[in-house]
This record gives structure tokens, sequence and C-alpha cells, in this order.
């Protein structure tokens, strides 16, 4: 509404429209948030009362950001610049989770909202019984989203007016009214999809802001169309969605388990254990809503429905009992056991396993006499542990086994890569739909995952070509404090930050840097992922605290530092090396090495906005980190169009807004 119908409205009236579509939402009004409208109105009154040049703006209250209910309290929009604005009514001091909430608002805005890129974006949090500390006036950039402002009740009209008269004019003034109506589409993290979903969003409402991403819905409506058809007709079938690392794989998983059409109470089952601690501790603190008596409670729920895949099958493999869940979602899917590797890993295990993974879960499955279904997500090129089957293992599985219909995409029948290939069986069935070949995690760059393709299979011309296309979120550089110092400014807001590295990159320890995220604590994991630093020193943005490719594959950073380490080096090609004892030794074995360019696929891959490559100097005096190896795995990133960290970042200064539009 116009700023001037704002002021015109009964403040009673505005309540109680802002309380009958709260309740829509959240089917009561608490008596604090009523207080809490009043108190807010009356600042806002207060502050643009009596201000002429304001009353043809525009200003939107509780606007809706479709990200877990969140909603920013104020929206005001000039046509200089947009205030976001965060009420903490009766508050006496500015906290920093208020501070970082107010500034993830504001970047939300400028990376989603299509009618907010290009234009200046305010955070101001106001405490309302607070008093601010004066503060200098930031360079205002057209685009990016200043530094947070704090404001009390008696402080706000200043700070509005002196904004106002300190906004530069735009080149493209921002249109007011217009700006309601502008689409925002919201990209969430894993995490927060799996919040969102199991909240009952649907996957169409938290889908990618880019046209070309529409498979995600059409992927997630073929999932659901053929569980439906297999329980109406009966038989067994095994769907398997694949896709570029960070297309959305689990995402249409977690949308099987948790969205809006819930069939049969299917469950999650990962054999990545950190993906199984960092979920079930988000979804149990959400279910518990800071209840402290709760949690241990949601907790306890959440293990029927995120399950480790090893205790799974070792369960009902041991008793021989068909499982309650008809529908099973198998994450990682390519990640499954080799027939030999999983008798040999349980010969010494109570419950020997006889078979490979795939065989055991398609045995356990087909117990069910009626119907079955395994929706399996498979990440091509993500192989990293020795006795990995992928694809191929689930084919030699299922040719044994020719009850079982099968779904799949066309690109996994002729992938260059054997153990990322499935054979010709009679009963599979091609379905393009379950492909999914648009990159959802690289916000900057959908080219990103391809770039790393390119980079990996040695082929400098083709990355270099990509990198010319569009900026890359891809810098490096050689010095530890500088890559420190950037992720530090460039997760703002809740955005995250954290170090990952191989976990074959043992000499990085010389560096500083031998503290690695032990994946199978669960504790640990849930406060690398979940805590705030400087609150939490365990957190990932501490920059203390490394994960390798086994505690983060599946999951994602905003910002990733990744460290890069002397087990893959390059010359004329790359080489995959172990260190053994006091020395380095090339791998040999086609697997293995596959394994440790797949590792570096998976770190290069987890970043949401920009993945920092830190390459280390070495040291001339210590054979195992001869520094003209890491010159030349420096030089052949920056020829394939990694870009120098040190030559576009001002020290102190936060990151420029992203420069590849998502609309």
């Amino acid at each position: 509404m116009r700023v001037d119908s704002f002021l015109a409205r009964d403040p009673a009236e505005l309540i109680g429209t802002l309380a009958t579509a709260d309740a829509r939402r959240f089917r009561h009004n608490e008596p604090q948030q009523i207080r809490a409208w009043e108190i807010s109105l009356a600042c806002l009154r207060a502050a643009l009362q009596g201000w002429e040049a304001a009353a043809s703006w525009e200003i939107v209250l509780e606007f809706e950001m479709l990200r877990l209910g969140r909603r920013i309290d104020a929206v005001l929009l000039m046509p200089r610049g947009i205030v976001v604005l965060e009420f903490k009514a009766g508050a006496t001091r500015f906290h920093p989770d208020d501070r970082r909430q107010v500034e993830d608002y504001a970047l939300d805005l400028r990376d989603f909202h299509s009618a907010s890129r290009g234009v200046p974006i305010i955070p101001i949090l106001v405490a309302t019984a607070a008093r601010p500390q004066p503060a200098g006036w930031p360079l205002l950039l057209d685009g990016d989203v200043t530094p947070v402002r704090e404001a009390s009740m008696e402080t706000l009209g200043e700070l509005l007016r002196e904004l106002w008269r300190r906004l530069p004019e735009p080149g493209h003034p921002l249109v007011p009214p217009h700006w309601p109506a502008a689409p925002y589409r919201p990209v969430p993290g894993i995490v927060e999809a799996a919040r969102m979903l199991y909240s009952r969003h649907g996957v169409e409402e938290i889908r990618a802001a880019r046209a070309e991403a529409r498979n995600l819905s059409q992927t997630t409506a073929s999932i659901l169309s053929r569980i439906a058809a297999t329980k109406a007709n009966g038989g067994h079938c095994v769907i398997f969605i694949t896709g570029i690392p960070g297309a959305g794989k689990t995402l249409c998983g977690l949308n099987a388990v948790f969205g809006t059409e819930r069939a049969d109470n299917p469950v999650f089952l990962t054999g990545n254990p950190t993906l199984v601690h960092v979920l079930r501790e988000a979804l149990a603190r959400d279910d518990a809503a800071g209840q402290s008596g709760r949690l241990r409670k949601a907790r306890h729920d959440m293990t029927g429905t995120i399950q480790a895949l090893p205790k799974f099958r070792d369960l009902y493999v041991g008793n021989g009992a068909a499982p309650p869940d008809r529908v099973i979602v198998i994450d990682e899917g390519q990640r499954v056991w080799s027939a030999s590797h999983a008798i040999r890993k349980s010969s010494d295990r109570p419950v020997q396993l006889s078979d490979s993974e795939p065989g055991h879960l398609l045995d356990i499955m087909a117990r069910h006499a009626d119907w079955a279904v395994i929706v399996c997500l498979v990440g091509g090129g993500q192989e990293i542990h020795d006795g990995e089957g992928g694809l191929a293992e689930w084919g030699a599985a299922l040719a044994a086994r020719p009850g079982w219909s099968i779904a799949s995409a066309p690109e996994t029948l002729a992938a260059p890569d054997p153990r990322q290939r499935l054979p010709r069986l009679p009963s599979l069935a091609v379905d393009p739909a379950l492909h999914l070949d648009v990159a959802m995690r690289s916000l900057r760059n959908p080219s990103a995952a391809l770039w790393v393709d390119a980079v990996l299979a040695d082929d400098r011309a083709e990355a270099r070509r990509i990198a010319d296309t569009a900026p890359l979120p891809f810098r490096l550089t050689r010095d530890l404090a500088t890559l420190r110092h950037h992720l530090r400014h460039a997760a703002r807001g809740w955005r995250r930050a954290g170090l990952v590295a191989s976990s074959g990159a043992k000499r990085l320890r010389a560096d500083g840097l031998g503290a690695e995220l032990p994946h199978m604590d669960a504790a640990a994991v849930a406060h690398w992922f979940l805590d705030r630093w400087p609150e939490d020193v365990r957190a990932s943005d501490a920059l203390e605290t490394l994960a390798t490719e086994f505690s983060c594959q599946g999951l994602e950073l905003d910002h990733v530092g990744l460290c890069w380490g002397g087990d893959l080096v390059h010359g004329r090609a790359w080489r995959a090396r172990n260190f053994v004892g006091t020395e380095w030794q090339v791998a040999r074995q086609p697997d293995k090495i596959a394994n440790r360019i797949n590792t570096y696929r998976v770190l290069l891959t987890r970043a949401r906005y920009e993945t920092v490559i830190w390459v280390p100097q070495g040291d001339i005096a210590d054979r195992t980190r001869d520094p003209a190896e890491f010159d030349a795995i420096a030089d052949f990133l920056l020829a394939c169009g990694a870009r120098p960290l040190e030559s576009e970042t001002a020290p102190g200064l936060p990151d420029a807004a992203p420069q590849t539009s998502l609309f």
C-alpha cells in the first residue's frame, strides 16, 4: 500500500487484517504477536508521519518469504532503494541473531526477488527500546546490501530521512507499486528444503528460480505417478533419478518422503552418516520448536523417517522379515557396495552379507508380495570409496531379478564410465524426466558443474570456454589468511561458510589444518552444519575444522574454502596419490584414481554461492610439499578460468552482489 494510505488507516484495522492473514497460516495469534504489531505500527507511523516526500512510496507489511514461513516485518519501497525493517518490540539491545536475521532477509531479496536486483537494499534492525550507537555511513552501492543499520522508536524517522538524503539517484529508479507483484523464488539449501517439505510445503513452492529448472517438478511428478501406478496395479518397481551435482536429486527424494502427497509412510535411507545426523537434528529442532523437553522425543521420532541404510539393511537381512515401509528412497545410490566388497566387509560382523547391497535391498523389498517401490538417487561420477559399485551394481542385481520393473533416464544407458551405466534390461522403461541437468545448488552460474567436469577431465580448453561465457563462482588464492578473511566477510546474514578438503590431503596438517570433522559423530556434525560462530566455535563458520568428502557429500555450504592437498597434483595430466608412511605413492588402480578425482568433484560442487580454492605455497625443505607441484596446480586452475581472489576482493568489504541473473 502507499505510505499515505498506510498513515490514513486505523491501526486497529491494520492489526485485524494482519491477524486474519496470520491465522490462515498458523491458526492462532499469540497475545505477544498482537502487541508486537501494535508497537511496530506505532513506530512506523511516527517515523513516516508528516514526511511529504514519502507519501507516494509503498510499504509492504509481513512480506512472506516462502522459506520456513519467514516473513519480513516491513519493506519500505523508495524510488532510490529498498529498506528492510525488522522490529523487536520492547527490546533494549541489538542481538547478533537479530542482525543476522534482517541482513539475511535483505540478501534473499537481492538474490531471489526479480525487482530487487540492481537496487540498493538497506537492512534496519529496530529494537524499539534500545539506544543505537552512532555509526558512520557506508558507501551505498547499486544492487548491493549495505551493512545493517540500527534504530529505536525515537531514531527510526531521523535515520530514514538521512538515508533518503544520502541515497544516490539511480540510473533505473525502482517503481514501488510494481515491486510486490514481482517474482520471488528462493532456492533453498538441502537442509532448508527438508524443513520446508517436512512442514508440508510442496516442491513447486521451492523450486529453482530458473525457467529451465522445470524438470525438477516433472521429475517429482514422474516419481509420484509411478509410485501410485505400482500401488494400484501391484508389482515391484525401482526408479533411478540421476543428474549432475547439485541438480536437486535429494530434493526430489525428500519430496517423495515429506511432500504433500506422502505415499504410505515412505522412509529416506542413506549410507551417508553426515546427512542422517544433520537432517535428523535439523528437523527435530524444528519439531521441538525450542522446547527442550520435546527435543529428545523429536529426535527419536526422526529415527524412523530418516534412517542409515546400513542399519536398515542389516536389520532385515538378519531377521528375514518384510519392512513396514512400501516405499524407500535411497540417497547416494551410486555408493552401494559391490558383492565382493560387501561379503568381505561383513565377514566378521554379526550380520554377514552374501550379495551386493542392491541385491539385498531388492530382496528385502520383494518380501512385500503385493507391491513395493525403491526410489534410487544416483550422482554420476561421485563414487568416492573403495567397493562402491555405482549403477552397474544395480544393473547386475536387477538382471538376476527379472520380476522388477525399472524406470530410468536415457543418460544411464550411455554413460562412458562403466560404473555409471545400466544394462538394457527388458523391463526397463526410459523416461527423460528422471534426469536432472540444471544445477540448482550453484546460484551464480548454472555451468559451474560443467566447468568442474572439464577441469577434472583435464580439458583446459573446454573449461576456459565455459569460464569465458559468464563469471565463474570459483576463485583462487595462495594465502590461507586471505581465504579465511574472505569467507568471514562473504558469509553474511545466515549464510554459512566452511573449509573442506580431501581425506587424502594428509600433508595439510603442516599448514595447521589437521583437524577433520568426524563424520560418524552425530553431535559434532550437527554443531558444524547447524550452529553458528562465534557463539559456537564448533560451527563451520569458525573455519577451524575441515569437512572431508565423507562429511559433506550430499550437503552444502553457501561459501566454501577448498583446501587443495597433495593427493591430486597436475603435470601433463592429473595424478592421484596416497600418502603412506613418509612418502606419496602414485595410485595405479583405475578405481582408486577415479575415486580420488570424484573426491574433488564432490568438494568443488558443495557451494551455493562461491568456492574459494586455496592452493598451499609448499615448502622447498619438505619433499612431501614440493612448491613446484602446488604452483602447477594453481597455474592450471587459473588457466581454466578460476579468478585470482586478491585482485577482486577489497579487504574488509563484503562481496559484491552476484553477477549472473537468476531471472
